[in-house]
């Protein structure tokens, strides 16, 4: 395939991340959480005015995500219980959700790209779970964003992916692979550019950007380390699909870095598959939201 060199990073994401905003909640969110004088009321208040959102929410607060069944009534315990940053930071993962739709099915079924992005979160999470991190939220929002670059993509080159596509189909390329090819760059780094633009913290655009070339985690690694080992979680359960159809390559790197034990595996999937029906339940509100 010939590489079209006036295609770059910055390109794909310049129309998109104005086009595809996130919704001024979110920023007044941000804003009210980094203000010094903000109260919980205050913040509890700005989420409280999407009803949708809130709704979403508390359904995943009660969820056995985080094991407290039925006793988060509020948005107000939730910010209380949950935490502040943990939070917004599930309110920004539901709110990329909303954001994409319309895109041909020929190219992506959005519903099984976003199971496929649940279950690489869930994975996230349980893994950083094991590997005793602090702030378990941002390894889940990292694992539902991690391929949004490749919604990027679909909006802004369509005939490009389809191409790409269907190349992979007939010769068994891995699909990221297909794109550095053709492009000189993947997904991956697609959807971290557009991250960045929409201001998002660099603990999750980083490894967002670098979930296929874990090498190149300048400074959250071990996140991207993290990211990489569920999305390969994930795609062996088959559990969704963004446009993938094969089990990415392990890097040795991240098995060595993580240092994870094989018998932990059997572990991680039952976590997964115990926990996986109800949080896409909680996120799709029983509606179908990923059209």
């Amino acid at each position: 395939m010939l590489r079209k060199p006036q295609l770059s990073v910055e390109h794909m994401v310049d129309d998109v991340s104005t086009i595809h905003s996130l919704p001024l909640f979110y920023s007044q969110l941000s804003e009210a959480i980094d203000h010094p004088r903000s109260s919980i009321g205050d913040i509890a208040k700005i989420i409280a005015e999407d009803q949708g959102l809130t709704a979403r929410i508390l359904k995943l607060a009660n969820s056995p995500l985080f094991g407290y069944f039925s006793k988060i009534d509020t948005i107000t315990q939730a910010v209380t219980i949950i935490g502040v940053l943990q939070v917004r930071d599930l309110a920004l993962a539901l709110s990329v959700m909303d954001v994409f739709k319309g895109i041909p099915e020929d190219l992506v079924n959005m519903e099984q790209f976003w199971k496929h992005s649940i279950a690489t979160g869930l994975a996230a999470r349980l893994l950083a779970t094991s590997q005793r991190e602090s702030n378990l939220e941002r390894f889940f929002v990292a694992g539902i964003l991690h391929d949004v670059g490749r919604l990027v993509m679909y909006v802004k080159v369509p005939e490009i992916c389809l191409e790409l596509l269907e190349h992979c189909r007939a010769t068994g390329t891995l699909l990221h692979r297909a794109e550095r090819e053709r492009l000189g760059f993947d997904h991956a780094e697609v959807g971290s550019a557009l991250l960045k633009r929409w201001k998002i913290p660099p603990r999750v655009a980083e490894p967002v950007g670098t979930h296929h070339d874990c090498g190149k985690g300048d400074q959250y690694p071990r996140e991207g380390a993290i990211l990489h080992f569920a999305d390969l979680i994930a795609h062996a359960l088959q559990i969704g699909n963004s446009g993938e159809i094969f089990v990415p390559e392990l890097d040795h790197g991240v098995w060595e870095r993580l240092q994870i034990s094989s018998f932990y595996l059997p572990t991680l999937v039952k976590q997964v598959d115990a926990t996986y029906e109800q949080t896409v339940s909680a996120l799709f509100g029983g509606e179908d939201a990923t059209r």
